[in-house]
């Protein structure tokens, strides 16, 4: 089956490099954003004591890093609609190894807040791009595949990359944790400069016909999907570290195992769950939606006990898949303005990830206890499962 003509299959400049090693060289990219993005979130509790502050305002840092992703990635798909799609990801990793270099450098708190938000500028912007180099070298039929194995790198950072920079957080400082993210773009740098293909930017996009996805209400439904229903993985990631001390009660050397979990999970989810996406998109979504509602709601008795919560946490992050679902989704709505929607795409997860992070700081501090934010994440993904019913009747409609 050969691709719409938005996801022609890139005309290279030079023999192309093996799909499989195209897919390795942006999911490298993947496993960079992916191990700052969770390992932030997991080091909480000890850069708030480096920089002298307590921990619901170190959650500031992760929601700067947020806005971050949701103000650059439209900013910079659209600024950027006449670059070939190679050289955009080799300027968004190497600004992205720039700043968590300097976020492992972070003197004060306030400098801290700058680094982070200028780390997530470039995040949504090169998940967006790559997701479509991914999807344009295969059929049509294999694209939530294919960018599905570009995830799979933001979800083997779960497995490998968060743990070692948690470890290396708890051993030899926190800032090790970014450094080593910066290691790691800039490896991304080098795997894209030698396997992407050499491609001309697209003819007939410009910024113009990027920013007529902000028209569209498909495009709208879409990101609001990922905006609300995600915020409730988000809301517990969180303060799961923070979860497993106070109320699990294990030492700090069995968070990495729990993060693993987490990892294996996510990773699984993102597995399976593309091969019944290019199958039935929406209704996959659906069902991991509703995956994602009882899990969430489980996890307030599920952290009593540490087998229990291990559990949990694996299915809760078997949902994660839910954004290879909606990277697809946007594919098929967005028309010619693909960068710009696919990037959006990762506003809205960050948008999730302010939200969810925020609402759940607020349950934590009215009383309600750690483990509240499960409940609130359960609100949210009915949220979101809420706005994808909504979706697919507009999709009736409109058929």
């Amino acid at each position: 089956m050969n691709a719409p003509a938005h996801f022609a299959p890139i005309v290279a400049e030079r023999p192309a490099a093996p799909v499989a090693l195209v897919h390795f060289a942006l999911a490298m990219g993947g496993f960079a954003i992916g191990t700052t993005e969770f390992a932030t979130m997991s080091l909480v509790p000890y850069f708030a004591k480096g920089l002298g502050i307590d921990e619901p305002t170190a959650g500031h840092v992760i929601s700067a890093y947020a806005l971050g992703v949701v103000v650059g990635a439209p900013l910079l798909a659209v600024a950027a609609a006449k670059l070939s799609r190679r050289t955009l990801l080799i300027l968004l990793m190497t600004a992205f190894a720039l700043f968590n270099g300097l976020s492992a450098l972070a003197p004060t708190y306030h400098w801290m807040l700058l680094f982070r938000f200028l780390s997530g500028l470039p995040h949504g912007a090169y998940f967006g791009i790559a997701a479509l180099v991914a999807a344009s070298l295969v059929p049509t039929n294999q694209r939530s595949q294919a960018v599905g194995r570009v995830m799979l790198g933001l979800t083997v950072a779960t497995i490998l990359g968060v743990p070692l920079a948690n470890w290396l957080g708890q051993a030899v400082g926190w800032r090790w944790g970014f450094g080593v993210v910066a290691v790691l773009a800039l490896l991304t740098v080098t795997l894209v400069a030698l396997f992407a293909p050499r491609d001309k930017p697209e003819p007939g996009v410009s910024p113009l016909t990027e920013l007529g996805a902000l028209a569209n209400k498909r495009v709208w439904l879409t990101l609001a999907i990922g905006a609300i229903g995600f915020g409730g993985m988000f809301c517990v990631y969180t303060y799961l570290a923070s979860t497993l001390f106070e109320v699990t009660r294990v030492s700090a050397a069995m968070l990495p195992v729990v993060l693993m979990v987490f990892g294996v999970g996510l990773t699984l989810g993102n597995i399976v769950a593309p091969r019944f996406a290019d199958k039935a998109l929406m209704p996959t979504g659906a069902v991991l939606l509703v995956g994602s509602i009882v899990s969430l709601a489980l996890y307030p008795l599920a952290a009593t006990h540490f087998w229990s919560i291990c559990v949990d946490v694996f299915a809760i992050g078997f949902t994660g898949a839910l954004g290879t679902v909606l990277q697809t989704r946007l594919m098929d709505v967005a028309g010619k303005a693909q960068a710009l929607a696919a990037a959006l795409n990762h506003s809205a997860f960050n948008t999730a990830n302010a939200l969810g992070p925020w609402l759940g700081g607020i349950a934590i501090a009215a009383g309600y206890g750690w483990t509240s934010t499960g409940w609130v994440g359960a609100l949210l993904a009915l949220g979101g499962l809420t706005v994808l019913g909504v979706a697919m009747l507009d999709d009736r409609r409109t058929a």
